[in-house]
Formats: C-alpha cells, structure tokens, sequence
C-alpha cells in the first residue's frame, strides 16, 4: 500500500520530524512544582502527562532523563500539579528554560508561589486549577526487551484540588472556558481548548 508510510520506530522514522508527539496528541500539560529536601523549587511542564484513576484520583508525568523534578519527588514524596492555560502560556514556556538545580524557575517565569493544604509543595497562585499530589510509584520505563528507558514515570495521588469559582458553573467545572492549552507535535505547536471545540455524547445506555 503506497499510500501508507510505514515504519519501524527503532530504525528511524524517515521524516523530517518524529511523528510520535504529533499523532499521539494533543496532550494535557503536567506543569509540575516540586521542592527539594534542600528547599529550593522548581517548577516544568511536561508533555506526558494525564490521569490514570478515578477513585482515588491518580495523576502521572513522564520525565525523558532523570531531572530535578523527578529528584525533587523522590526526596520529598511530593508535588503539585498545575493548569497551563492560554493567559499563561508564556509564562509556562518560560520554565522549559535548561537552567541550573540551585534556579528558582517562579521568580525565573514571574510566577507567586502560595503554599498548599497538605502537602508541603507550593502551587502556582496565578492558575485557577492546581492539585496536590502524594507519590504513590516512581518507575523507570522499559522497552520490548526488558532494557531500561531513560525515562522516569511519575505516579501520585491527587490529595487536594484548588479549583478558581468562577469555573464552577452550577457546580459543573467548566473545560470551555478555563483556558486548558495542549501540547501537540514538532518543536512548538500548542493547542487551546475553547467553546468551539465543544460537543457532547452520551453513553449508550
């Protein structure tokens, strides 16, 4: 079939860029903060991130290479998880930034840290969604083989949820209009969630 592209991912793709990320999205952003035993934050997005449960609510990220965020968890058991939205996107793109473990990536993106309820992490005070998580697993990936990945799944039970009233409506969190942006393909394409994109199916009963 000629009309089809095909490939094997461990012999390279034959494209100009990695498809993966393009067709396996858009995804929600994991814009995480963490402290380190030490002290210091530290805040990131990451592009693999979703929910895995409903009861108890269990949010997960996966970290390409073992970086501070997921040292920070490992020490500490604890982390925040907060909504990258449309007004804060710069922002958010600002804390990619590759710097030093000892930099500070709030004061680094203009972002106010506000202390959470239960877990000693802080959460960004300018989103109007944040989650307070607890580490339930930490795994490191594996291919095929059994080989190690260098790459680290982060899983945590969410413990408590900021949610901005303004986006309840008659008790119903209101997706449409909070601003939720996604992270798609290629090196910088971004995807916003808004009315338009609404529709709604039942479940066959």
């Amino acid at each position: 079939m000629n009309d089809i592209h095909f490939y094997e991912p461990r012999a390279g793709h034959g494209l100009p860029h990695d498809p993966f990320n393009a067709i396996v999205g858009p995804r929600p952003i994991g814009w995480i903060s963490t402290k380190s035993r030490a002290g210091t934050l530290n805040l990131a997005p990451y592009s693999f991130f979703n929910a895995f449960n409903y009861t108890p609510p269990i949010v997960g990220f996966a970290s390409i290479g073992y970086k501070d965020t997921v040292r920070n968890v490992e020490e500490t058991g604890q982390f925040c998880w907060n909504l990258a939205t449309r007004a804060l996107a710069d922002r958010m793109n600002a804390t990619c930034a590759m710097v030093p473990p000892e930099v500070d990536e709030f004061a680094l993106a203009g972002l106010t840290p506000v202390a959470s309820r239960l877990v000693d992490v802080p959460r960004v005070l300018e989103t109007p969604v944040s989650f307070e998580c607890k580490l339930t697993q930490l795994i490191r990936l594996q291919d095929a083989d059994g080989q190690p990945a260098p790459s680290w799944l982060v899983l945590g039970e969410v413990v408590g949820v900021h949610i901005a009233r303004a986006l309840l409506r008659d008790g119903v969190y209101d997706t449409a209009h909070a601003g939720h942006i996604l992270r798609g393909g290629g090196p910088a394409d971004y995807f916003e969630v808004g009315p338009d994109q609404l529709f709604r199916m039942f479940r066959p009963q």
